[in-house]
């Protein structure tokens, strides 16, 4: 049941995740946004991850995982079903705003929890349990593409549902409340900020995810703006990216029984660099989707195995500890909104240029890999 709980919550999480992105052509066209106001709806949902994962951590630790994961999936429910209600600019930005704020509780939530399930294999138990991740970001664009027609409104209620027997999953689960040794002490909270471990493994996540969500939030557009037809578009990130993430969370959870989270986080960052670089470049939809695919793969057990080192090196207050990366990550998935918005703003045809960033972070991520080795 814990393990249950944890997968179908990350699950819901892949499927809001993926909303913004495959929604976002629709919303465009019906109340006639700019890029600009694209980028900063992303932002919206990015800042609610933000709030979100600053004040999680400390009440998982205090409250316990179910109370997050109830709470986190509660939320999503609500934002889904409020999202085709909206009647403009700005309740489309404050529903992705709400969205955002129970996103940011349940990946904290989940990934605390399945940190906890397997503590001797917690990076090959982590990258299994984010495989459900990419389950939920491939089921969205393809039932959105495949099975209702690109029909924004039904696949808003069709999330809203899974979130909902998500609630009931998480509710009856016996997950058991923090013990003394986890729970969250404030005298301790220098010994936690105080450890340079923690801010580079967050700087690396900030970067991570300012790729992964760049992809999702923008791709879709980038290849339309390319002269692929939007059903086509939709497939690429469904049947590339949210599919690489899947089978290469899987595949790493098999190497990192033998190979060091380190040694995996860095081959997969140079790997990004150069995937997310050529991805760029084709207008092939069947290229793009090899590109795509080969993208997914490398970012896949970047933040799984990430979040792994971290509950390896703070046993206690895992959860404030993981919150605080996870929030680093939430600031990056922002700021690279709001930079490829402004780039790209007023002609989608210069995403082209914008989604640019992609490339280049990756390549600072192998940097900070690097400097994480000499602090370990």
């Amino acid at each position: 049941m814990l393990i249950l709980a944890a997968s179908l919550a990350i699950f819901v999480y892949g499927m809001t995740a993926a909303t913004l992105g495959t929604i976002l052509p629709d919303l465009s066209t019906r109340f006639h946004l700019t890029p600009k106001q694209n980028g900063t709806i992303a932002f919206c949902q990015a800042l609610g991850l933000i709030l979100a994962s600053i004040g999680v951590g400390p009440l998982i630790d205090y409250e316990g995982k179910k109370v997050g994961l109830v709470l986190g999936l509660a939320l999503s429910a609500l934002a889904v079903a409020l999202l085709p209600r909206s009647n403009g600019f700005r309740s489309i930005a404050t529903h992705l705003f709400l969205l955002g704020i129970g996103g940011g509780i349940i990946v904290t939530a989940a990934n605390a929890l399945g940190s906890d399930v397997t503590p001797d294999h917690r990076a090959t138990a982590l990258n299994l349990l984010n495989i459900f991740f990419g389950l939920g970001g491939f089921a969205t664009p393809f039932v959105s593409a495949n099975l209702l027609g690109k029909n924004s409104t039904r696949l808003c209620y069709l999330i809203a549902v899974f979130a909902v027997v998500a609630v009931a999953v998480s509710f009856v689960a016996p997950i058991p409340p923090p013990t003394s040794a986890q729970s969250f002490v404030f005298s301790d909270v220098g010994s936690v900020l105080g450890r340079p471990y923690l801010w580079l493994s967050a700087l690396l996540l900030f970067l991570y995810v300012a790729c992964e969500v760049g992809v999702w939030n923008w791709l879709v557009q980038h290849l339309i703006a390319q002269g692929v037809p939007q059903v086509r578009a939709l497939n690429v990130l469904s049947f590339g990216f949210a599919l690489g993430l899947l089978f290469g969370r899987l595949g790493a959870s098999e190497i990192l029984i033998s190979v060091s989270g380190l040694n995996v986080t860095l081959a997969a960052s140079i790997l990004m660099a150069v995937t997310t670089f050529l991805m760029l470049r084709t207008r092939s939809p069947t290229v793009a989707w090899i590109l795509t695919f080969l993208a997914g793969m490398s970012m896949a057990p970047i933040f799984p195995t990430t979040v792994a080192l971290i509950g390896d090196a703070f046993p206690r207050m895992t959860g404030t500890a993981i919150g605080i990366a996870i929030t680093s990550g939430w600031i990056g998935l922002a700021v690279s909104s709001r930079v490829i918005g402004l780039i790209a703003a007023g002609d989608p045809a210069r995403l082209k240029k914008a989604l640019l960033v992609l490339p280049g972070m990756s390549l600072v991520m192998v940097a900070v890999n690097l400097a994480l080795r000499y602090r370990s």
